[in-house]
């Protein structure tokens, strides 16, 4: 089975890579390179020792899509290509929203051109915006805190439509939480290109100095030790969970939370990488940045039930994978 992963030589996608060629599964990665290097995606084939085809495109140009899908019969579509960047999204919202957007109306046209009845997309719990904890796939979605978090409901909504209306059409909305660690090969892992979106690796640029400190921003939320709280996830058990999602799609649209269902603070999580790798973290507190909200993590039962899928990774796992990355690749 052809499975096109779009935006596979990113951070998700790379690991979920690995997961499909493991699990039997033909790959052809579509990434514009603007947030990843091609270098991943030769060391994802070092690690299966199986082939991927790549092609340099951008999956908002609808000709290009156009052409993959003319040379190869897919089967399948897992759908990471987007930019991410929370803050960087208040900053050039029409950029966002024309990326995120287009690309998942462009995908799913040529899914109906094509007879491609199996979707896969890459959804945040950002959507969920300030509600209450933990969140529930059947709650209302409150993105308004970020452009981002808007341009992931407008896609979701436009892939529950089209399912709607084309027969067969069988669509898995994956709404995860916060990705850390990396392969335990210590081959792939977070490498972004400027300054990460996320925490750990500002983390772990702090234990190799190449950072002085890091920076926490806020301990004033209304949590137990002030800092924010999130549900942070092992990306390798997330690309499991893509891969079960491929597994048992079916007619209409499911979506699932891809979480760990338990909260840990920023502070936890220095504390945690501290005591896994015997490395003193120095960090410092700074204003809250916009947008951020106090508290976020996942009820999985969904995921759990339907796909048989749990997250089984620890944090310490995270702290130690990471680490193991950084110093491979410093």
């Amino acid at each position: 089975m052809n499975i096109l992963v779009t935006g596979g030589a990113g951070y998700i996608g790379s690991h979920t890579c690995i997961s499909l060629l493991e699990a039997g599964y033909s790959v052809i990665v579509a990434d514009n390179l603007c947030n990843s290097k091609i270098e991943t995606l030769k060391r994802v084939m070092k690690i299966t020792n199986k082939e991927i085809i790549f092609y340099k495109i951008d999956v908002t140009n609808e000709h290009d899509v156009e052409e993959l899908f003319e040379k190869h019969s897919i089967d399948g579509i897992i759908h990471f290509a987007g930019l991410k960047a929370v803050g960087e999204s208040q900053k050039i919202p029409l950029i966002y929203y024309y990326n995120n957007i287009v690309s998942t109306i462009i995908l799913a046209k040529v899914c109906e051109k094509y007879g491609v009845k199996r979707f896969v997309f890459s959804s945040s719990a950002t959507v969920y915006g300030e509600n209450q904890v933990p969140f529930f796939e059947n709650m209302n979605l409150m993105p308004t805190t970020n452009p981002y978090g808007e341009s992931k409901v407008i896609s979701e909504r436009i892939l529950t439509d089209v399912a709607k209306e084309i027969p067969g059409f069988s669509v898995a909305i994956l709404r995860y939480f916060n990705p850390v660690g990396a392969h335990e090969s210590g081959l792939i892992g977070e490498v972004p290109n400027g300054n990460p979106n996320n925490l750990m690796p500002y983390i772990t640029q702090v234990a190799v100095g190449k950072l002085d400190k890091l920076r926490i921003f806020g301990d004033d939320y209304s949590t137990f030790d002030g800092t924010g709280i999130r549900d942070y996830i092992h990306v390798m058990d997330l690309a499991e969970g893509h891969v079960a999602a491929l597994r048992y799609l079916k007619e209409g649209v499911q979506v699932y939370n891809l979480g760990t269902g338990k909260g840990t603070s920023v502070i936890e999580l220095v504390r945690a990488f501290e005591e896994a790798n015997n490395i003193k973290i120095p960090y410092e507190i700074v204003s809250r940045r916009h947008g951020d909200i106090a508290a976020c993590y996942a009820d999985v039962t969904k995921a759990s039930r339907e796909l048989g899928w749990r997250a089984n990774r620890s944090i310490r796992s995270m702290c130690e994978d990471s680490w193991r990355f950084e110093l491979n690749n410093k």
